[in-house]
């Protein structure tokens, strides 16, 4: 089955439960940081490379972002 996404807004809602997760790992670590800030990052640093993303690829990425990048 392929998904296919018109826009980030869309992308976005299907992902929240992911970006969720991710959140509240994150939050567990002591870093304070946001659904959006999460799925910003990776849309900037990440998908803008790739073509072809399955929707698995990028749930996968959403778990396994490095926390690194938001330690201020």
């Amino acid at each position: 089955m392929n998904i296919e996404f018109k826009s980030a807004k869309e992308l976005y809602k299907r992902v929240i439960p992911a970006l969720r997760t991710k959140k509240r790992i994150l939050l567990k670590k002591g870093i304070n940081v946001n659904e959006k800030q999460i799925f910003e990052y990776l849309v900037k640093e990440k998908w803008s490379k790739g073509f072809d993303l399955t929707l698995s690829d990028i749930v996968s990425d959403i778990i396994n972002v490095n926390e690194d990048v938001f330690n201020n």
